[in-house]
């Protein structure tokens, strides 16, 4: 299977698949390449109806040039773990991000959230964040914002006094729990609309089979997540062998 950066005549037969209402699988397996990184390449390049193979070359090459030409400053990411392999790690993280993405979570965001889930101590501070991701603090800032409000992080002090931020497996129970009350409180709203348009009308039996579906997906959402956190859970092993 072929490795490295894809060529620009790859990247050309991309943007043929993709005008042709190919599947990524499908282009990824005519290219001889991973799903991920196909998919990678399409959502970091303008999403599938905006991918231009031209222009999706250049940006490449623009940022290989400006890694390049950082390296000599020292503000180089810190070193991974002892016994990790570092390109599987950075491919891992664009993959992981373009997840991330897909499900509707900005860029930035994205990028954060990778961050912070892939530490080993599941928590980071601003300025470890900047460093890591040679992001501006406002970026940061903005992404721990929307994080924040989806329950998908959480702050600490440590014994310095220093802001961290927290992604851990109760942070995404949490998560769980407030998007199951933002469904049940949709569903309040629509039972009250079926008043309103009148009973016995077909905008009310509509609403009536929203609410229905929606307050089962709730409540399952709910009994799943505690489940899961009671039964699924693993602690890491700090057990010296």
């Amino acid at each position: 299977m072929p490795g490295g950066r894809l060529t620009q005549q790859e990247r050309q037969q991309i943007a043929l698949g993709l005008a042709d209402g190919l599947a990524y699988a499908e282009i990824a397996r005519r290219l001889d390449r991973p799903t991920s990184t196909v998919t990678r390449e399409v959502m970091r390049n303008g999403g599938p109806l905006g991918y231009r193979a031209d222009l999706a070359h250049r940006a490449t090459e623009r940022r290989a040039h400006r890694r390049r030409q950082a390296a000599p400053r020292g503000s180089e990411a810190p070193p991974r773990a002892q016994g990790r392999d570092t390109e599987a790690m950075r491919a891992y993280e664009e993959t992981l991000t373009t997840v991330f993405m897909q499900s509707g979570m900005p860029k930035m965001t994205s990028r954060v959230m990778v961050c912070l889930t892939l530490s080993d101590d599941g928590s980071l501070t601003a300025s470890e964040l900047v460093q890591r991701l040679r992001v501006s603090p406002a970026s940061v800032s903005k992404a721990i914002a929307f994080l924040e409000s989806q329950d998908l992080v959480r702050r600490e002090r440590d014994e310095g006094r220093r802001e961290r931020y927290v992604v851990d497996d109760d942070v995404w129970y949490q998560s769980m729990i407030a998007s199951a009350r933002a469904i049940a409180q949709i569903v309040e709203i629509t039972r009250q609309g079926v008043g309103v348009v009148g009973p016995d009308t077909p905008a009310a039996t509509r609403l009536e089979n929203i609410a229905r579906f929606l307050d089962f997906v709730s409540e399952s959402t709910v009994r799943a997540a505690e489940q899961a956190r009671d039964i699924l859970y693993v602690k890491p092993d700090t057990t010296a062998e």
